[in-house]
C-alpha cells in the first residue's frame, strides 16, 4: 500500500472546492447526493466546509462488488428519499473512474428535471474514462491504481484510512 494523498491535502482541497461551491451557489440551496458507500467520508467533510443552506441525500450503485474492475453493469440499489425536480442538485461521487455509473446516474437524474445538475468527485482517474462525463469539481486527478482509504474500499476494507492509498490488485490480507 503506498499513500497518494495525506489527510492534510485531502482537508486543504475540500475546503477549496467548498469555497467555489458557495460562490457557484450563492443565494441557493442545492441538495448534494451522496453515492454510497464510498462518498460518505468525502460529503460529509465537504458539507461541513459550506457555510450555505442546503440538503443532503444518497443513493446507491453497485458495478465493483468485492472487485477490483467494475463489472461495467451498473445497478441503482438506493434511491432517493426526496424530489429534485427544479432544485439544484450536485451528484458527490468519491471517484469517477470509466465514466459509466455517473453516465447513468446523470441519466436518471436529469430524467426527473433538476434546474440544475453538477457533479463533484474526490477523484478522477480521467485516463480510464470509456464515456465523456462531466466532471465540474475535482479534487484530484490520480494515477491509474486501485485506490482505498477515506471512505473508499476494497472488499469493505480501508474506507477508515484518513488518506487515499494504492493497492495492488494481488493485495491479500
Amino acid at each position: 500500500m503506498r499513500v497518494l494523498l495525506s489527510e492534510q491535502q485531502i482537508q486543504e482541497r475540500i475546503r477549496e472546492i467548498a469555497t467555489q461551491i458557495h460562490t457557484d451557489y450563492e443565494g441557493k440551496k442545492p441538495i448534494l447526493i451522496g453515492i454510497l458507500k464510498g462518498s460518505f467520508v468525502f460529503l460529509s467533510d465537504l458539507i461541513r466546509e459550506l457555510e450555505m443552506e442546503l440538503e443532503v441525500d444518497f443513493m446507491a450503485t453497485s458495478s465493483y462488488g468485492d472487485a477490483t474492475t467494475s463489472s461495467g453493469v451498473v445497478q441503482l440499489t438506493k434511491d432517493l428519499d426526496v424530489a429534485i425536480e427544479g432544485r439544484d442538485v450536485i451528484i458527490v461521487e468519491d471517484i469517477v473512474d470509466t465514466g459509466l455509473t455517473l453516465r447513468y446516474l446523470r441519466q436518471l437524474l436529469l430524467q426527473r428535471f433538476p434546474a440544475s445538475l453538477a457533479v463533484c468527485t474526490l477523484l478522477d482517474k480521467s485516463a480510464r474514462r470509456q464515456v465523456e462525463v462531466p466532471v465540474d469539481y475535482c479534487g484530484f486527478d490520480i494515477e491509474d491504481g486501485f485506490v482505498v482509504g477515506y471512505g473508499i474500499d476494497y472488499a469493505q476494507k480501508y474506507r477508515q484510512l484518513r488518506f487515499v492509498a494504492i493497492i495492488e490488485e494481488d493485495f491479500n490480507e
